[in-house]
């Protein structure tokens, strides 16, 4: 039996369990009762549309999503739905020492927007940890390319397993994919390589920037700190560069007679699309706005067999 077929077991005490958890995110002291604990025949028989629905609900909950998480968890939830979350409980990684990635992701979905895309990027994100988990030579825990099992993890089994379908389905897969990102920003970026990166991040940027910084959950004062500035100082050159690339034209005036001069490009059609691509490298930070005409005719010249020239 698929965890995609519809069981013949009752669904009655799995929906048990789901109020039990919509009672913990509104109590978090519920937590304190024993569980109502379903076992795998019983839910999966809970009709996939209709779990999605009670789902949404608990993790669009502002003050108790850890708790109600907590309580999925105990009453054999992940089992079921979502083994891919209950490999990590009992998984320790090098940040959190005695504790788990669980306690780890229930903490990113707590300190997460309410928004759908983002709680659900927070919880899955990591998905990728237990089987890329490693510990080298230093025995430091390592987790390489995780974030990319992760995301193929999602598209191939969970997606359809979970009913996610069109923008949520390929946002939660994009926040998988480049959670990484963000923690990744250093202050020596230049403007170049902070445009390339919300280019590249497209209309997922405010959600990953938004995760980006519920992942910090080190316990350490100082790392924390510098983690939440970076962020936000990455996402404060990010929309002081997109205003300036609404107002400021990224090529200087006359650059386009100098590309004719030195390439052999006579003033035409095909002129006009090769300046069109010229922009769009700019606003990809492929190339600086705004250069001396030298700039831009080095990067041509470098290129030429993709420019065609």
């Amino acid at each position: 039996m698929t965890l995609l077929e519809q069981p013949s077991a009752s669904p009655d005490r799995a929906f048990a369990a789901l109020r039990w958890a919509a009672a913990c995110a509104d109590e978090p002291a519920r937590l304190e009762d024993s569980a109502p604990r379903a076992g795998v025949d019983e839910w999966l028989a809970v009709p996939v549309e209709q779990l999605r629905v009670e789902l949404d609900a608990l993790m669009m909950h502002r003050r108790g999503v850890e708790e109600a998480l907590e309580a999925l968890q105990r009453s054999g939830f992940f089992v079921a739905w979502l083994p891919e979350i209950e490999a990590m409980i009992g998984m320790t990684d090098g940040e959190w020492k005695h504790k788990d990635v669980w306690k780890h992701t229930k903490q990113v979905v707590k300190q997460s927007v309410p928004r759908l895309s983002v709680r659900w990027g927070a919880l899955l994100h990591d998905i990728g940890k237990p089987r890329t988990r490693k510990i080298d030579e230093r025995g430091r825990v390592t987790f390489h390319g995780h974030a990319e099992l992760g995301a193929r993890m999602f598209r191939r089994k969970v997606a359809s397993r979970l009913g996610f379908e069109g923008e949520l389905s390929e946002r939660v897969h994009f926040l998988i994919l480049h959670h990484l990102r963000p923690s990744q920003y250093e202050d020596s970026w230049t403007d170049a390589a902070v445009r390339r990166f919300y280019k590249q991040m497209g209309e997922g940027l405010k959600d990953l920037l938004d995760l980006g910084r519920a992942d910090i959950t080190t316990k350490r004062p100082a790392k924390k700190k510098r983690g939440i500035r970076n962020i936000a100082d990455l996402k404060k050159r990010v929309v002081a560069l997109q205003k300036e690339d609404a107002q400021v034209k990224p090529l200087p005036k006359g650059l386009g007679l100098l590309i004719s001069e030195r390439f052999g490009v006579p003033p035409s059609k095909r002129l006009g699309e090769l300046m069109s691509e010229l922009e769009q490298c700019a606003y990809a930070g492929e190339v600086e706005f705004q250069q001396e005409f030298e700039h831009y005719l080095a990067f041509l010249d470098a290129n030429r067999e993709r420019f065609a020239l």
